[in-house]
């Protein structure tokens, strides 16, 4: 939704903005041919960063990419002296270099090590939490962040298909929840799929303090400077929706939401990405 976000973002007119979510580089480096004057790019993931370094090569001397969790932005614009941007984005989906590379354990299309790490430079792993969680801990966590029916059947299968060997592999797991999932017919969406949401969202924390981190990056903004979320899955856009409503509160009201619906991609763009078919932007303007 790159040309949504640049409408609501206004880079054309010039300064500094955040792009907290900078993936291949792909929302930087169309903020910078709008004509943003500098971007200061974040990303978790080491690999994206390098491919974003080459996206971005003939403005090198306008960007600076930083290895860093986007919860991290207010500790890493105070390291460069910058009290407030013009413009902040955060797409928080994955990219289809993310869910496509070898190795990284995000989909049950191909058989990988079951990583799922954004980061891979820190923190457990999804096979490390299948491996050490109680039965109970697994069916919350798919229930919770995946919004499963069946995340206590599932739970079970994997904690006794763990007990002949670790599951170590996304084939493993997506056998483990297909054998756990009642199958009526033909249906569209894999049994697997809300299972491999919910523990890529806790292997990452993706909805740790995400409110947090919206509100510190609001009280970022220059007055008049706009801040957009991207958002694909109903979790997510749920805590950005009462964000950013909270920080309209009458008494003390610090933006001004854009967005009274999210805005959604259109045809054209569905067809051509169908991974963007669940994409919700929101957006909001600083107003102190």
């Amino acid at each position: 939704m790159t040309r949504e976000a640049l409408a609501f973002l206004q880079p054309e007119k010039g300064g500094v903005f955040v792009d907290c979510t900078v993936g291949l580089g792909g929302h930087t480096l169309a903020m910078l041919e709008a004509g943003a004057t500098r971007v200061i790019g974040l990303d978790r993931d080491p690999a994206a960063l390098a491919i974003a370094a080459q996206t971005l090569t003939a403005y090198r001397d306008r960007v600076e990419l930083v290895h860093s969790d986007y919860r991290a932005v207010a500790s890493v614009l105070d390291a460069r002296g910058i009290d407030r941007v013009d413009g902040a984005l955060a797409d928080m989906g994955m990219s289809s270099y993310q869910l496509d590379a070898e190795g990284r354990g995000f989909s049950f299309r191909r058989e990988d090590p079951l990583d799922m790490r954004m980061d891979t430079t820190t923190g457990p792993t999804a096979a490390d939490f299948l491996r050490d969680a109680s039965e109970a801990e697994i069916a919350d966590v798919i229930f919770r962040f995946g919004e499963e029916r069946f995340s206590r059947r599932i739970a079970r299968s994997i904690v006794h298909a763990r007990q002949s060997a670790p599951l170590e592999t996304t084939h493993q797991l997506a056998a483990a929840v297909r054998r756990a999932v009642p199958q009526r017919g033909f249906t569209r969406i894999d049994p697997a799929t809300r299972t491999f949401q919910a523990v890529r969202i806790w292997v990452n924390r993706e909805l740790d303090s995400l409110d947090d981190f919206l509100a510190a990056l609001a009280r970022r903004l220059k007055t008049g400077a706009r801040l957009v979320v991207i958002t694909f899955h109903s979790l997510e856009d749920r805590i950005v929706k009462h964000t950013l409503r909270a920080l309209t509160h009458r008494e003390n009201p610090r933006v001004r939401v854009l967005t009274k619906k999210p805005v959604t991609p259109g045809p054209e763009e569905q067809d051509s990405n169908p991974r963007a078919r669940s994409a919700k932007l929101r957006a909001a303007e600083s107003v102190v």
